[in-house]
């Protein structure tokens, strides 16, 4: 049978099964079994356990747990809070400048936790209320968390990063500098839009008779107290990345480190030292974790399966062949990218789609490092975007009131700006790649 055919039935048998609300790890293990039992030899099935073990067999992977671990202790403390407030202190005086601390409130949370839910959920629980009160509205205030969360994954260190890394056998450390320009890119790109869409919502707000509560004024004292709180999580996370970047320390050393350094930070700082905050902060560790771990370890089943039927590599053959612009295929390639993002986590859809789409750009001459920096943006727009798009829940959780399409309606145009972050990157790639060229190697 032709590849491209079983390649066929192999993802048709992982849609139905990704869709009927199996669990993503046990989703990819059942369609890799029905593969080899369907069109392989019997014998195989025998070295699952060899190959399962296999996926997660790799120091590199180490990482994964320390960082999030790290993410853990900010997002457990009131280090989200804190970021908050002193975004807010600085810009409270700039129009939409609530709506702008938000957002880079965000972007510092996200380089502490790497998730984009945690930031959502950090930053909005605070946030979204606060917005709401002085006059943003529901949609705007609602939108600013949805997408400043979506910084998380992008923003090193990232766990999807980590993940791309080990997929494409790309250096994690030239993955996670390659994301810090695109990242300040998104984020001022965001920030930009806000004070134009406040200032419409305010206009409309004061014709329709709403009272703007008074600003309150801070001193410099107060500005630079809130300041001196958050600087210890902020050296931490410039340490982290300085490593990296200098070569002093691999990916794992620098989560190692970071989690150690974030810790004693929440001990001293926040008093995170109680057994009870510190089992709940390793719980939510190990669960998060594990799950990750078996999505790779299963993924790793699925993408061998996929490269012992010939699959992978007939596809890109075929796509390589093609007699037409590699700028057309790489635009095919963010639409299946933005689609799958709108079903799938970030973590299962690179998991999946990587092994495949890695042989096809490096053939058709793109830098791995620039296209994992595009497809962290194309799945950033997929965790806004109906129908799965997780941020969306996240804030319904944190504002059941506001009706989702309220959410959607504000989280669109910051969805355009992601998509205005790709093609900005496609003319200018030095953006993304510039800093791991410097890199000691």
């Amino acid at each position: 049978m032709d590849p491209l055919v079983i390649g066929a039935i192999v993802i048709l048998i992982a849609m139905v099964f990704l869709f009927s609300g199996m669990p993503i790890a046990f989703a990819l293990g059942v369609t890799s079994l029905a593969a080899m039992f369907l069109f392989m030899d019997a014998y195989q099935i025998s070295v699952v356990a060899d190959m399962v073990f296999e996926g997660v067999n790799d120091f590199g992977l180490l990482s994964i747990p320390l960082f999030i671990f790290m993410g853990m202790i900010a997002a457990l403390t009131r280090a989200g809070s804190d970021l908050y407030e002193c975004f807010h202190r600085w810009l409270y005086k700039v129009p939409g400048g609530l709506g702008i601390g938000n957002i880079a409130a965000c972007s510092i949370f996200a380089a502490l936790t790497g998730s984009s839910p945690a930031c959502a959920a950090a930053i909005g629980t605070m946030g979204i209320p606060e917005m709401r009160k002085r006059g943003y509205s529901e949609g705007l205030a609602t939108g600013i968390i949805a997408a400043g969360g979506t910084l998380g994954i992008l923003i090193p260190p990232s766990v999807t990063m980590i993940v791309y890394g080990m997929a494409t056998e790309t250096s994690i450390g030239k993955l996670f500098i390659a994301g810090i320009f695109p990242g300040l890119l998104m984020t001022i790109l965001f920030s930009c839009w806000v004070p134009f869409s406040y200032l419409r919502n305010r206009s409309l707000n004061l014709a329709a008779g709403f009272q703007m509560p008074e600003e309150k004024a801070y001193s410099l004292r107060e500005k630079l107290s809130i300041t001196a709180k958050i600087l210890p999580l902020v050296i931490v996370v410039a340490l982290v990345l300085s490593s990296l970047y200098t070569g002093w320390a691999t990916p794992s050393e620098a989560a190692g480190v970071g989690a150690f350094l974030v810790l004693v930070v929440a001990m001293i700082f926040y008093r995170i030292y109680k057994i009870h905050d510190l089992k709940n902060i390793l719980m939510r560790t190990c669960r998060e974790s594990t799950m990750i771990m078996m999505i790779i370890a299963t993924s790793f089943l699925f993408g061998s399966i996929l490269t012992n039927l010939y699959i992978a590599q007939t596809l890109a053959q075929q796509i390589v062949a093609l007699q037409v612009n590699r700028w057309v295929i790489m635009a095919l390639i963010n639409v299946l990218l933005l689609v799958g993002g709108c079903f799938l986590p970030p973590v299962a859809i690179i998991l999946i789609i990587c092994p495949i789409l890695h042989p096809i750009i490096t053939g058709l001459g793109f830098d791995p490092i620039w296209f994992g920096v595009i497809i962290t943006l194309n799945l950033e727009a997929g965790l806004i975007t109906p129908p799965v798009g997780l941020n969306l829940y996240v804030i319904q959780g944190i504002a059941p009131d506001i009706p989702l399409a309220k959410v959607l309606q504000g989280s669109m145009p910051f969805m355009l700006l992601l998509m205005l972050g790709i093609v900005i990157l496609s003319f200018f790639p030095q953006i993304a790649t510039w800093l791991p060229d410097q890199m000691i190697r």
